[in-house]
């Protein structure tokens, strides 16, 4: 296989007396759909939160298309083309659904509507609601938008985290169906979900992670069938 596209080496996470991660280490290739799966508390989050710049590893490295970006801030880590979407989602709730796109599109200056044209693609329903505040949208159109907003930057690599919390049935199916779009359209995505099903079901490959450790990884089918994440994740008991 070629060499990752990010790649997240031995990493360790600190906040303050409590260790996060521990020696972590996972990578993500070109057009791949990698998945972290574990239970609340496992250090998910905080491994994308790692990635992205927004809290500073203790030790460890990671590199996005070969270049060391441990050390680098947010904003650099977006220009250098890793866009985030938190749990949460995190939208501007003031600001229009046009507003909040334009803000995701700065590191990509003069490329707007090319971004504009892809989101509205991918999310028609955005396109209906351009003036409307983003605190007015509903939960799966707030979703839609914090990935759009994400899409604006055009990542090479997109972090989901926890795209399908909170939102009903059909709206989860709907979700996982654009992260496949978006997967197809040659971005790579790191998915953190607590629908292992799901997950699992989207992924090509999966890392199991345990109070802030690697305990499983391999390809997503194979995980899903391994009776361990099965008992733990799957809600199928003491499956065989």
């Amino acid at each position: 296989m070629t060499s990752a596209l990010l790649s997240v080496e031995s990493l360790d996470v600190r906040y303050g007396a409590i260790q996060a991660l521990r020696g972590v280490s996972f990578a993500a290739h070109a057009g791949e759909i990698v998945t972290l799966i574990g239970s609340n508390g496992a250090g998910k989050s905080t491994l994308l939160r790692a990635v992205s710049g927004l809290v500073r590893p203790s030790a460890g490295r990671i590199t996005l298309e070969g270049v060391d970006v441990t050390a680098h801030r947010p904003e650099a880590i977006v220009g250098l083309g890793c866009s985030h979407v938190p749990e949460g989602r995190r939208i501007f709730a003031n600001l229009s659904v046009l507003e909040n796109l334009q803000m995701g599109a700065w590191p990509r200056r003069g490329v707007e509507a090319e971004g504009l044209a892809r989101v509205f693609a991918l999310f028609p329903r955005l396109r209906e609601r351009l003036t409307q505040a983003g605190g007015t949208l509903s939960g799966g159109e707030q979703q839609m938008l914090a990935i759009g907003r994400a899409l604006m930057a055009q990542p090479s690599v997109l972090l989901l985290d926890e795209p399908s919390l909170g939102l009903a049935p059909l709206l989860v199916k709907q979700i996982f169906e654009i992260v496949r779009e978006i997967n197809a359209q040659g971005t790579t995505v790191v998915l953190v979900e607590q629908n292992a099903h799901q997950a699992l079901r989207v992924a090509h490959r999966a890392y199991v992670l345990e109070t802030g450790a690697l305990a499983l990884e391999g390809p997503a089918a194979e995980l899903a069938r391994d009776p361990r994440v099965r008992a733990a994740y799957l809600g199928e008991g003491d499956a065989g």
